[in-house]
């Protein structure tokens, strides 16, 4: 493609995607986000749109920060790599060299052993509280997701988490998981530094992400945070339960500011739009910048194969992601290998090394913004005017 009709694709890309995120917000499907898209390195769309404070009326900015949820697995995922690939740590270490008192046993009372890669790959018999029954071990002992529980210690909760049968035997199932929280637990123990300092040491202020952190940096850009509702979306307030996939998810936006909450390694990053993308174009190029690119090449095939519909039909798991194994069955235009994942504060991206294509997506609504029409919406788009 010349230079004028890359300028005729990037018209197009922007004309119809500007339509997709003001149709979102004429719905009221979200109160505001920043989309970024970049392509072949270079970055082909960038837009704050709509509000980060609609009772305050603040515009979104493209350096607004987000509470980014389970954006935070890959980071945390990457800094497991980076020990590994260092000799701190190992793939199949069993967590008890790191973790001795945290020894889960199936309903049967066995005894198994948990490895570092069971974690990676949320293979390890663990759940979240939001996934259980009310009346099961995960409610009763007062399990926290990482999203609630201000306060709360990483070793009360780990204490908790072990009190709970595990769902299955390790490496024989797969399962969505306070896995990477246990693996923050692991990391802060061979890192020989509290997770949020091993992170940033290894990843963040390497990759100049300085805007993301376990703490908000700059609270004047700190989004507030909703959640679906009608006719429009609901401030959400400490304790704000929303319906996903008819699992109730507990939000307390509050808990990032409370000094003694844990740092949730698949939770409890706050950061930027720009930062995130720095982080996945680093990835989609194999970049040896902070890992080597045969590290990323790991973490970026399918060790859970896609019986398990990690992100649903067609989806394997990587390391810190979903992988795509069968394009036609997921009924996507994205290409085999394609990897990506979500928040549930309201966020989505995808990085497709095959077309050189990252894309973030950081809304403040919640669930619209990780699993509704939008994140749908702005995929489509973009690989109609890729594709012509």
């Amino acid at each position: 493609m010349n230079s004028a009709e890359a300028r005729v694709g990037q018209t197009m890309l922007r004309t119809r995607l500007d339509a997709v995120i003001d149709r979102a917000l004429e719905e009221h499907r979200i109160v505001g986000g920043v989309v970024l898209v970049a392509h072949r390195g270079e970055q082909v769309y960038r837009r704050a749109a709509g509000l980060a404070d609609r009772e305050a009326r603040v515009p979104m900015r493209e350096d607004s920060i987000f509470l980014l949820a389970s954006v935070t697995k890959p980071i945390v995922t990457a800094t497991a790599m980076r020990l590994i690939e260092e000799g701190h740590l190992g793939l199949d270490d069993p967590i008890t060299r790191w973790l001795p008192d945290f020894i889960p046993r199936l309903s049967n009372g066995h005894i198994p052993t948990i490895t570092v890669r069971h974690l990676l790959t949320h293979t390890a018999g663990l759940s979240y509280r939001s996934f259980e029954p009310a009346d099961s071990p995960y409610n009763s002992l007062g399990i926290s997701d990482g999203l609630d529980q201000p306060g709360l210690t990483l070793a009360e909760n780990l204490q908790r988490l072990a009190q709970a049968p595990l769902v299955y035997e390790p490496g024989t199932s797969w399962r969505y998981s306070l896995a990477t929280d246990v693996l923050g637990a692991v990391i802060a123990k061979a890192g020989q530094a509290p997770l949020q300092e091993v992170v940033r040491r290894l990843i963040t202020s390497p990759l100049g992400m300085k805007d993301t952190d376990f703490a908000v940096v700059d609270r004047a850009r700190l989004v507030t945070h909703y959640a679906d509702g009608t006719p429009a979306p609901v401030r959400m307030a400490d304790g704000t339960t929303v319906p996903l996939f008819g699992a109730p998810v507990t939000f307390v936006p509050s808990r990032i500011f409370n000094r003694s909450s844990y740092a949730s390694g698949g939770a409890g990053m706050a950061g930027t739009a720009h930062d995130v993308l720095r982080f996945f174009e680093t990835v989609r190029m194999g970049s040896d910048g902070v890992l080597r690119a045969s590290t990323w090449e790991q973490m970026v095939t399918a060790h859970v194969g896609s019986w398990a519909e990690t992100f649903g039909p067609g989806w394997g798991f990587g390391w810190g992601w979903a992988v795509l194994d069968d394009p036609q069955l997921a009924a996507t235009p994205q290409p085999k290998g394609t990897i990506l994942w979500g928040g549930v504060y309201g966020h989505c991206w995808f990085v497709d090394r095959a077309n050189a294509l990252s894309v973030v997506v950081l809304t403040n609504t919640a669930f619209e913004g990780m699993s509704g029409t939008l994140p749908v919406d702005i995929r489509d788009v973009i690989y109609n005017v890729l594709q012509g």
